[in-house]
């Protein structure tokens, strides 16, 4: 019986595989039939291993399939993977020989649902945000008169065209240094990524030798409006670390009112277009321009009230009953002196006639030799007597100066302006009136002191009735 079960198989079937042939027979026929492959499931068990490959398992309900993705692929997926993702995966099946198990090998993924783009976005954006990267104590100040401004974007876009005819319009005094990059594309990151360390490499040279005209004050990075896809170039999270990291002010001006990017969370300050950011950096100037008129006119119409304040109070001063009293005491003064001069000279002009009479009386009366002894007794007299009249008119005079000086003395200690030289000051209420009484003031109420020398302004902290 055995050599006629025997002879039922020939010699070929009966030659034993190896497993590495089998292996290899199953790999062929799998690769195949399943040379492309679109499967959907849910992500599980995800690594990144650190040669920059994927290594996950895809699963449903029934069943799972390891799957890897190689790092020549998974460099063009937008988004990363992670645990609980629901995906679908384009590949082919191969078999990983060395555990003799089959494997899809993933060369292209999109999520299910949201898009790979918007998905990659929520991702990045919540990994800086994690990082501190959109803080905003790392904000800076863009600079009030910014005397040149850097911008990267496009030389063939609307984007610098724009830039540049809102700076030309609106200023004289902003120089623009141009850095071109495309912004859209594969490598549109990393020509962002070198423009930013460009214009940041010639900014810290200028410093470095003392060209501080040459430095750059503020950074415009954008472009024009766009899908997602042509945006993506300022999603990446090397254009936002390298925003972050440059030591010029940075505004991010990418597409129109209502599109986001990650440049813009990251940036110092973000335009709603490139129009919007030249805006910005040339807005100053005429604000500046504006704010000078408006000081100006402002101290002007300051200066014309305190003069108009200053004459009132002068005026008020001078028609006060204190400066009057004073105008009439000295006016009284000048009256009495005159008078006193007059009487004085009255009385020296009527002692001379009646000597001038007596000594005619007396010639008439003397013989010629007595007459020529009593002329010159007369005249020895005469001589006295002017004399003594010379000296009582001196001494009046001198006693009527006195008395004038005495009253000079006595005005000027009743002048207001003495009195506030002892110490006193004359107050105004905020009308400007004289405040005479403490009755008349309330608690806070704003008090101008004049003093012997000057103002002062002060406010009322209580009162005290006598």
């Amino acid at each position: 019986m055995q050599p006629l079960l025997s002879s039922l198989f020939d010699q070929t079937e009966r030659q034993p595989l190896s497993v590495s042939e089998l292996t290899g027979m199953i790999r062929g026929e799998l690769e195949k039939r399943f040379s492309s492959v679109w499967v959907e499931g849910e992500i599980s068990n995800f690594r990144a291993h650190g040669s920059g490959h994927w290594y996950f398992t895809l699963k449903d309900e029934f069943a799972q399939l390891r799957s890897a993705c190689y790092r020549s692929s998974n460099q063009r997926i937008r988004f990363r993977p992670e645990d609980g993702l629901q995906v679908r995966a384009r590949g082919r099946l191969g078999v990983y020989e060395q555990k003799g198990e089959y494997q899809l090998i993933v060369e292209a993924l999109e999520p299910v649902g949201a898009g790979a783009l918007q998905l990659a976005f929520e991702q990045t954006k919540a990994r800086l945000q994690a990082e501190g990267l959109f803080a905003a104590e790392l904000k800076r100040a863009i600079p009030l008169l910014p005397r040149r401004v850097g911008v990267i974007t496009s030389p063939s876009g609307a984007a610098i065209r724009d830039i540049l005819n809102v700076i030309s319009r609106r200023t004289r005094t902003v120089h623009v240094l141009f850095t071109s990059a495309r912004v859209q594309g594969d490598g549109a990151a990393q020509e962002i990524v070198r423009a930013i360390k460009f214009l940041n490499d010639f900014h810290a040279r200028a410093l470095k030798d003392g060209r501080l005209d040459d430095a750059i004050d503020v950074m415009i990075v954008g472009r024009g409006g766009g899908s997602i896809e042509d945006l993506w170039a300022f999603n990446e999270e090397v254009v936002a670390r390298a925003i972050r990291s440059s030591a010029i002010p940075v505004i991010s001006a990418v597409g129109h009112e209502t599109d986001f990017t990650i440049a813009d969370f990251v940036a110092d300050l973000r335009a709603p277009t490139p129009s919007a950011a030249a805006e910005i950096v040339a807005a100053h100037e005429a604000q500046l321009c504006s704010l000078l008129g408006t000081l100006t006119t402002n101290l002007a119409r300051s200066i014309r009230y305190r003069i108009a304040s200053s004459r009132t109070e002068v005026q008020e001063l001078a028609l006060s009953p204190a400066f009057d009293a004073v105008a009439a005491r000295l006016h009284e003064a000048m009256v009495a002196t005159g008078a006193a001069e007059h009487r004085l000279r009255t009385a020296i002009t009527s002692t001379v006639q009646r000597a001038q009479r007596r000594v005619g009386a007396a010639t008439h009366s003397l013989s010629p030799v007595h007459l020529s002894s009593a002329v010159r007794a007369a005249r020895t007299r005469f001589e006295s007597l002017s004399k003594a009249r010379d000296a009582g008119i001196a001494t009046r005079l001198e006693t009527a100066r006195q008395q004038l000086a005495m009253l000079a003395a006595a005005l000027d200690a009743m002048s207001p302006l003495k009195v506030l030289e002892r110490g006193y000051a004359i107050a105004h209420d905020a009308q400007g009136h004289i405040v005479r009484e403490a009755s008349t003031m309330t608690i806070g109420d704003a008090l101008r002191l004049r003093l012997w020398k000057g103002v002062v302004d002060c406010r009322v902290e209580g009162t005290e009735n006598e």
